[in-house]
């Protein structure tokens, strides 16, 4: 399931550990690199490899945001809608980038461009409201300046 190269950056990284089921955050983010996201497959080949259970691969992946199991957008677009960002207009803000990329939160747009999420906290009260596209904070958000970043991004 991993290449060569991702296999031995996992083989490096189980060095670093008492116990190989430690490296699984490290060996999934590994996963989803090469891939996208992480299949039901993906999810076996990793708990075979580290010999753990399944169900463990799976509850981890279904628990944490970071990790997905099914294909995203080139951008996934993750606005903040909890409390401080609620009352400084996430909501508005998550309609305006509905409207504009034509999907509704958890959808992802037909040319595979856009994915939205809405999610709890992304720890940036302080600049509400926020939101995050892949790895990228974009904060004390107006609509202006998310149809400016929507436009630069498509």
């Amino acid at each position: 399931m991993l290449n060569e190269t991702r296999r031995e950056q996992l083989d490096k990284i189980i060095k670093r550990y008492p116990y190989k089921q430690a490296a699984l955050l490290p060996a999934l983010h590994l996963v989803q690199e090469q891939e996208g996201y992480i299949t039901k497959e993906a999810m076996q080949y990793i708990a075979d490899y580290l010999e753990i259970p399944y169900g463990h691969v799976l509850g981890v992946v279904t628990f944490y945001t970071m990790f997905y199991d099914k294909p995203m957008g080139r951008h996934h677009i993750q606005v903040c809608t909890n409390i401080s960002c609620q009352l400084l207009g996430s909501e508005t803000l998550v309609s305006h980038i509905s409207k504009e990329c034509g999907i509704k939160p958890g959808e992802t747009s037909e040319d595979g461009t856009f994915t939205l999420s809405e999610v709890e906290c992304l720890g940036s009260c302080g600049t509400a409201p926020m939101m995050q596209i892949n790895d990228d904070y974009y904060e004390n958000l107006t609509v202006e300046n998310v149809e400016a970043i929507l436009k630069s991004l498509k």
